[in-house]
């Protein structure tokens, strides 16, 4: 690959990324059908065997297609910043995003892998197992959803929000801040959600905005930040800035908004809070 990848170079990768994709999550399914235990990491966050399984797959495939470019995965072995910020472009992944939803059986789950240069996600590709939908995006390519039985077809965020606001929320994380995020609002209606799948509904156009004010990590976020950038939209921090990745220590993302209506200020919804923390 070049040394800054071209629209071509980041097309080529799409469709080996997008089977590595499909291999995890056929992974994960099997697991998911026939049953799991669950452990709980260090920070308390829960682990399954699919969590791992799931890794073990997209490590191996990404290894294999770009045996170059460093892998930062959930269930890597921590790489030191000092490490790490020599990398210029490297394959961040969450190889089983919303381990929740997995444990409650609910199907909200997904397989995240995103490629990042120079701060910034420019491959993304986020695979929902359970519902068969996958999301695609590269720099420039624009932004793509594929459904099992039907062809890929583009996505756009809808760029004028109505009165009443589409708000994605999570299903697993709420929060004093985010409560008061809605109150503020004119008129509001909730999509519950778990994992990137809300970011996604603002990709394609199913709501309007997503307010993540609680903590997350960078593999959260950046497949779906370049499908929905790519889909016409914006992922910034409360105070307006895009999400950047790989510049600092805490692999932590600050507080974030995901949104398609880019003429709104989304900020001055916000929690004071929020703000002053932006």
């Amino acid at each position: 690959m070049t040394q800054t990848a071209t629209s071509e170079d980041l097309q080529a990768l799409h469709e080996p990324v997008k089977q590595i994709a499909y291999t995890a999550g056929r992974r994960i399914m099997e697991i998911y059908e026939q049953g799991f235990e669950v452990s709980e990491k260090a920070d308390q966050t829960p682990l399954t065997e699919a969590d791992m399984a799931a890794h073990r797959t997209i490590v191996d495939g990404l290894t294999a297609l770009t045996p170059d470019i460093p892998i930062l995965s959930e269930e890597s072995a921590p790489t030191p910043f000092a490490e790490r910020q020599t990398w210029r472009r490297y394959w961040l992944v969450d190889p089983l995003d919303g381990t929740r939803e997995f444990i409650k059986r609910n199907g909200e789950f997904t397989v995240n892998i995103a490629l990042i240069e120079e701060h910034a996600p420019v491959i993304g590709v986020v695979y929902a197992p359970v519902v068969g939908s996958l999301y695609y995006a590269s720099r420039g390519f624009g932004a793509w959803k594929k459904s099992e039985l039907e062809a890929p077809a583009r996505i756009h965020v809808r760029e004028h929000c109505p009165r009443k606001v589409v708000v994605a929320g999570s299903r697993s994380h709420r929060s004093t801040a985010f409560q008061a995020f809605l109150d503020n609002l004119p008129d509001y209606e909730v999509i519950s959600m778990g994992s990137s799948l809300k970011s996604c509904l603002v990709a394609e156009g199913k709501a309007d905005i997503y307010a993540r004010l609680g903590p997350t990590s960078e593999w959260d976020t950046a497949a779906a930040q370049c499908v929905v950038e790519e889909a016409g939209g914006r992922v910034t921090d409360t105070a307006m800035r895009p999400l950047r990745y790989n510049t600092k220590d805490s692999l932590l993302n600050p507080h974030f908004l995901v949104f398609g209506d880019t003429s709104i200020d989304w900020s001055r919804y916000l929690p004071e809070t929020e703000r002053t923390a932006g």
